[in-house]
Formats: structure tokens, C-alpha cells, sequence
């Protein structure tokens, strides 16, 4: 890495899973050079999934060109998703950005921007079974690369996915001293991070909890011209 100025980009929208866009923000913003810019239509505040308001720092059109540009995700993917304006800055960042990257359900949005077609990509494990219908090839994994296309599944996996970036960026030394500041050394008290490992009365709860969100989430994948699985 240089020392000229390495520009990320977040794409900010109303509804962002605020842990998707701050783990990462916090890590990636620690690597040497970086310019951090937070990009919407407006720069009005936007709502968070959690209260928390966000504050754009540039706009879509004033954005420079971005080394890496990254989607977080959230509830408000279903309008991303059908925002002309969204796809269309991920369109033409797309073509001279590094690197583009995802966390969480984000995914969904570059896929809607037409940049997962045939790429090996992951996002949150409830959603994986209408990943490939926005073109991406799903798997299962915390952090997948395929080229220049990154993808952290959900929400705490965002820190892994910036913490591999960091080190594709900057190298290894970098990302883990970035590690050590952050205190990044995950302890769980429960081992219930994917469905795979918790009882079945936890996943059922949950996979009921998720039902009317994913039915919300499959309506807008058809606004958005795809075909979804119903599954």
C-alpha cells in the first residue's frame, strides 16, 4: 500500500443493520491512508435498525471514486434493492473500484446492481436460500472471496470480512496489529453463532421469528424483477 489516500465507501440507506456498516467502519478505517466516505442520496440522517442514526459525509454524486465500496445490510435492502439510484452508484463505482464488498444481507444489493453474476459469495445463513436467484453462487462462510468481490455473512461476521480485507490491502502485519487494538478475540458464552449448532427448539423459534420477515424480503426481490424461492 501507498501512501496516496486509499478511499472506502459505505453505502448508507434507511433501515442499515448499524453493526453490518460500524464493524467494519471500524476496522477499515484504521488502515494506513484510508478516507472514509459515507455516501447516500441526501445527506440527511438516516435510521438505523436500532435507533441509532447515521450521518452521510457525501452523496452519491459527489462521491470520488472509490477504492473499495462496500453495502452493509438491514431491513432496508428491500428498498435498496429497487433503488435506481442505489444500483446505479454501485454500477459506476463498480467499474474502476479495487475491490467491492458486502456484509450481511448487503449481498442482496450488490446483487441487484448486477456485480454477483456467477461470483462464489455469502450473506446471513436465513437468507441463503434465495442468494441465488440475484445471480450470486452461495456458500456458506463467514467471509468468501471471489476476485475482487468480498463477502461477510451477517451482522459479527462484517469484523472478519474487514479484518481479511485489511490484510489483502495492507498485509498481514497491518491487519493484525488492527486486530489487537480492537480487542478483537471473540469469547462467545453460548455456541449458537450458526444454526447448525443450537438445539432445535432455539432454531425453530427463530426460523418462526424470521417467517414474516422473509416473506416482507421475498415481495421485494419480485419489485425488484427477481424470482425468489418461496421456500
Amino acid at each position: 500500500m501507498t501512501d496516496a489516500p486509499f478511499h472506502i465507501g459505505f453505502v448508507l440507506f434507511p433501515g442499515i443493520t448499524q453493526l453490518d456498516f460500524t464493524g467494519p467502519l471500524q476496522v477499515l478505517h484504521r488502515l494506513p491512508g484510508a478516507r472514509v466516505h459515507l455516501a447516500s442520496k441526501t445527506l440527511d440522517p438516516l435510521p438505523s435498525d436500532c435507533g441509532l442514526d447515521l450521518v452521510p459525509n457525501t452523496t452519491f454524486d459527489a462521491c470520488p471514486q472509490l477504492d473499495l465500496i462496500c453495502v452493509p445490510g438491514g431491513f432496508g435492502v428491500d428498498d435498496a434493492m429497487r433503488d435506481a439510484a442505489v444500483t446505479g452508484f454501485l454500477k459506476a463505482q463498480a467499474e474502476a473500484a479495487r475491490y467491492v464488498a458486502s456484509v450481511c444481507t448487503g449481498a442482496f444489493v450488490l446483487g441487484a446492481a448486477g456485480l454477483l453474476a456467477g461470483k462464489r459469495a455469502t450473506t446471513h445463513w436465513a437468507y441463503h436460500g434465495d442468494f441465488a436467484t440475484v445471480g450470486a453462487v452461495p456458500v456458506k462462510a463467514r467471509v468468501v472471496r471471489d476476485g475482487a468481490v468480498f463477502t461477510g455473512g451477517g451482522v459479527t461476521a462484517g469484523i472478519d470480512f474487514a479484518l481479511t480485507i485489511a490484510a489483502e490491502i495492507a498485509g498481514e502485519d497491518v491487519a493484525w496489529a488492527i486486530q489487537l487494538s480492537l480487542e478483537y478475540d471473540p469469547a462467545p458464552p453460548f455456541d449458537s453463532g450458526t444454526p447448525d449448532r443450537v438445539p432445535e427448539t432455539v432454531r425453530s423459534g427463530v426460523d418462526a421469528r424470521y417467517a414474516p420477515r422473509l416473506a416482507a424480503f421475498r415481495e421485494a426481490l419480485r419489485d425488484a424483477g427477481f424470482s425468489p424461492s418461496d421456500s
